[in-house]
């Protein structure tokens, strides 16, 4: 088994600029246009989970850690991408889903979670002890003390749930952490933002020195040598409607900071909607690790619905599966994932819900009414011929790849190019 992430750290101290893309997702048809994407150019493929979505008692997907490395193998043996290339990592774990219980319970649940992530074979585990749980000060931050040692506690249950891994296989790679949490809550910002501060590099180095210590204290000495990454606030986010752009000169001195921590990269988190180019800076600077998922899942909405739209015109009413009227239908009847994001009157709500850069849609993709339309949506637009000229009206930038024989005219697939459109972005940014 390959190492990939602790090759990638030692790549770059030798002067190498190279960095990963980390797809945040839990979607079939997203996983699987990434992993086909990788497989033209023989490229490894890192797929995370959060704790909302997969924990052990099934989170928002029904998934346990276990069922989710099984989902994501599947998809690989499908389309035929190797196993051995695909990297799991277990994003925000720690007391997140329980933070309305005591320090005591919710701890145990979290020493459970991880334990779970690593044994189901999560080769890259972000220890995220930040947020306040019941028992915590309401009115005060959590201190960095506080914070780390609860995450060395987490990192202890990971090398137990390692060293048993280890025993039925000498050669089983060891996982790599990510500590720091200087991001906004998984499901991204829920209020307009006017500016973006960037991570002090004091607050970075303190990150690093409190979790050595924490470390240490808890009997691992030397397990920060297992830590690989830090997230930071690089000045990256997006809104609704818009995003912030990363700026180098801006991140200057965390970025300066940083390539003196030996061994360690940064961790980039909402890099969404960021241009090409602006990745490929960030890689350049240091951050190597770019997270990234409603983007993800915006261009798959993005396909999806250019196909209802075609869909309208091509098949007579009896045939139509009404794929966008569905979904805002169980949207509007099952409002909690997406009603205390979204603000504004009834039509800027309604706007927020199709188009919204947060994409709260992804929550409703699992939806048995929702993947029943999207279904009967790919099937029927397989059945017809789409004139070129109309492809081109609605899907612009597939258009090309069909003229000149790249895509194929196939519903299934013009939609999950549609995703690809957005990955390619991050293969630019850190091969």
């Amino acid at each position: 088994m390959k190492d990939y992430l602790r090759d990638m750290v030692a790549r770059r101290k030798q002067g190498e600029v190279c960095g990963i893309g980390s797809y945040c997702t839990a979607n079939e048809l997203v996983i699987e246009a990434c992993m086909q994407r990788a497989l033209r150019d023989h490229q490894v493929v890192l797929v995370e989970a959060t704790a909302n979505q997969v924990n052990q008692f099934g989170g928002y997907t029904g998934m346990r850690p276990v069922d989710f490395r099984d989902f994501v193998c599947e998809i690989a043996d499908r389309i035929g991408y190797p196993r051995e290339n695909i990297i799991l990592g277990g994003d925000h774990l720690g007391p997140l889903t329980w933070q309305n219980e005591p320090e005591a319970q919710a701890m145990d649940k979290a020493e459970e979670l991880v334990r779970l992530f690593v044994l189901a074979g999560f080769k890259k585990i972000h220890l995220d002890t930040s947020m306040r749980v019941a028992d915590d000060p309401r009115n005060e931050p959590l201190t960095d003390e506080t914070i780390a040692r609860r995450g060395a506690r987490l990192y202890a249950a990971c090398e137990e749930a390692y060293q048993t891994l280890r025993a039925q296989n000498p050669d089983e790679v060891r996982p790599v952490y990510i500590v720091g949490s200087e991001v906004p809550i998984p499901g991204g910002a829920q209020e307009a933002e006017s500016s973006i501060a960037v991570t002090d590099p004091a607050a970075l180095n303190k990150t690093v020195e409190t979790y050595r210590k924490a470390f240490a204290a808890a009997g691992y000495a030397d397990g920060f040598e297992n830590v690989i990454g830090v997230v930071v606030q690089p000045g990256v986010e997006f809104g609704d409607a818009d995003f912030f752009r990363y700026n180098r000169a801006k991140a200057k001195e965390l970025t300066a900071a940083a390539k003196k921590l030996d061994g360690i990269v940064l961790e980039g988190h909402s890099t969404d909607y960021q241009p090409a180019e602006a990745l490929r800076e960030m890689v350049e600077d240091g951050i190597a690790i770019l997270k990234v998922g409603p983007a993800l899942t915006f261009g798959l909405r993005e396909g999806l619905f250019a196909l209802d739209m075609m869909e309208r015109v091509l098949l007579p009413e009896g045939q139509r599966a009404y794929f966008a009227d569905t979904l805002e239908r169980v949207m509007l009847e099952h409002p909690e994932n997406w009603k205390k994001y979204y603000h504004g009157d009834e039509l800027q709500q309604a706007v927020k819900r199709r188009f919204s850069f947060s994409d709260r849609i992804r929550y409703y993709l699992t939806d048995a009414e929702v993947k029943a339309a999207m279904d009967q949506l790919i099937a029927g637009m397989q059945k017809v011929e789409i004139p070129l000229s109309m492809l081109h009206q609605y899907m612009p930038l597939q258009y090309p790849k069909v003229r000149d024989g790249q895509l194929p005219m196939d519903a299934r697939e013009l939609v999950k190019d549609c995703v690809v459109t957005f990955a390619e972005d991050y293969i630019h940014a850190t091969r």
